[in-house]
């Protein structure tokens, strides 16, 4: 194994990769008992991992915890992959044994260590992603926070694996969320925890040209993710959509050099080119909601008519407080505070507007959403709703709801109990078909629409 031969593949993950090698050393000496890797989704954890216990040579298994949705069958499919006896169609679906508690996991580890001869090796188990555990002889497990929701007892089973079975087993969680959050009571063994941060932008760069076509110069490929990244590295950050996203759009980003219209120096002509299409991507970053053929189609039409699954997020079914909550989030996202008394009050008097003021305002549908204070959100809901509400817990809630749909942000610390502020997050067109199921005219009250 040779690490210099991974640099090619393994980009900009120096410091993890040195990290990692170091603590797992040779096949046949002491790990940890435990190690934590966390990190959001796409930053390289599976995979850096995964490429450092294969080329150890150690035996390993994947186990989706998912899909175990008991103990029994997370022991039984762990031990089975290790044993090379998984239930299957030619061993009638045979299993290597029945193991319903931890203890039977652990006599059984043991006991299937000493048999394969496996004492001087280092057994992995590895939770590989969300949703998965992955056991070697270096052992792992991947997506490792669904092992919270399983009985309470397991976890601590797995940080303690290799004090129990008295053999040389390692555990390696892998986790989008911080050890902090799994919740730690007693029995529990603080694993050695290694960060994988965020790539930047120069480091998306880096890895996004290695998908650069044969037919084209990594050079030429790197400036059209340069250009990609210039527009979506705000909104996403996620590599596999960014990767997503470059090749799909690139078709068309060399269009006009496969016509012969243009050359791999013409920057300007090809961005003119692709810019309404990227203009049209924004409107939804994570493109896996639809086939990349109903997206080319999509492109290619000359309509602004999304693709059915994507057009589906202007119809999401809401109670009938959520609505009027939410259309009055973006009433107080778009409109000044100092319009409020127009609108809303009863007896606002004549309120004069001078020709120097509109000039001053710029469109709030350009410079987008402003964030806005609770009790500003609720004065405008108890003056657009047609009945009287109660200020209940109910209704609050609705508003955590709304956050939760990712229909509203809210701004700053979760802990600001006093003055939380949020912004609405949903577009006019998406307003005014909410607006429509509760026959309340938004546009009436919108500030740069109102006469």
């Amino acid at each position: 194994m040779d690490p210099e031969n991974w640099k090619n593949e393994i980009l900009c993950r120096d410091k993890q990769l040195s990290i990692l090698l170091s603590l797992m050393g040779k096949n046949s000496q002491a790990t940890p008992p435990a190690i934590f890797i966390y990190g959001h989704s796409s930053t390289g954890k599976t995979f850096l991992s995964r490429k450092i216990i294969e080329a150890k040579g150690a035996p390993q298994a994947f186990v989706n915890c998912i899909e175990c949705q008991s103990q029994r069958l997370l022991y039984e499919d762990i031990l089975g992959q290790l044993s090379g006896m998984l239930p299957c169609v030619q061993n009638d679906y045979a299993r290597y044994a029945r193991c319903e508690t931890a203890n039977d996991f652990v006599r059984l580890l043991k006991n299937l260590i000493a048999n394969e001869k496996w004492e001087k090796e280092t057994v992995y188990i590895k939770p590989l992603s969300q949703d998965q555990l992955k056991i070697n002889v270096k052992q792992g497990v991947d997506n490792a926070e669904r092992l919270r929701n399983m009985e309470g007892h397991i976890l601590p089973v797995f940080l303690r694996l290799s004090e129990l079975s008295d053999c040389n087993v390692c555990v390696i969680l892998l986790t989008q969320i911080i050890w902090e959050k799994f919740n730690a009571t007693s029995g529990y063994l603080d694993p050695v925890k290694i960060n994988f941060p965020d790539y930047s932008k120069n480091e998306l760069l880096q890895i996004m040209t290695l998908d650069a076509p044969k037919e084209y110069s990594k050079a030429f490929y790197s400036s059209y993710v340069n250009l990609l990244l210039s527009i979506f590295h705000m909104a996403c950050r996620d590599l596999s959509e960014l990767r997503h996203l470059a090749l799909m759009n690139f078709p068309k980003y060399i269009e006009p050099i496969e016509k012969g219209d243009a050359t791999e120096g013409d920057a300007h002509k090809l961005w003119r080119n692709i810019e309404p299409h990227l203009k049209k991507a924004l409107q939804t970053v994570f493109l896996r909601e639809v086939s990349s053929s109903q997206w080319e189609q999509y492109q290619l039409s000359d309509t602004s008519t999304l693709p059915p699954l994507l057009s589906a997020r202007a119809h999401v079914e809401l109670p009938f407080y959520s609505k009027f909550l939410l259309i009055a989030a973006y009433l107080a996202s778009y409109n000044p505070a100092k319009s409020d008394r127009r609108f809303f009050a009863k007896s606002h008097g004549k309120i004069r507007q001078t020709k120097r003021m509109k000039k001053a305002e710029t469109s709030s549908q350009l410079t987008g959403p402003k964030a806005f204070q609770l009790e500003r959100l609720m004065a405008i809901f108890y003056s657009i709703v047609d009945v009287r509400v109660a200020p209940t817990a109910h209704i609050f809630s609705q508003i955590s709801t709304l956050v939760t749909l990712q229909l509203l942000s809210q701004i700053g610390s979760g802990d600001q109990l006093d003055a939380p502020k949020y912004r609405c997050c949903v577009s006019l067109d998406f307003i005014r078909s909410v607006s429509r199921t509760v026959n309340f005219e938004v546009m009436k009250y919108l500030y740069e629409f109102a006469a």
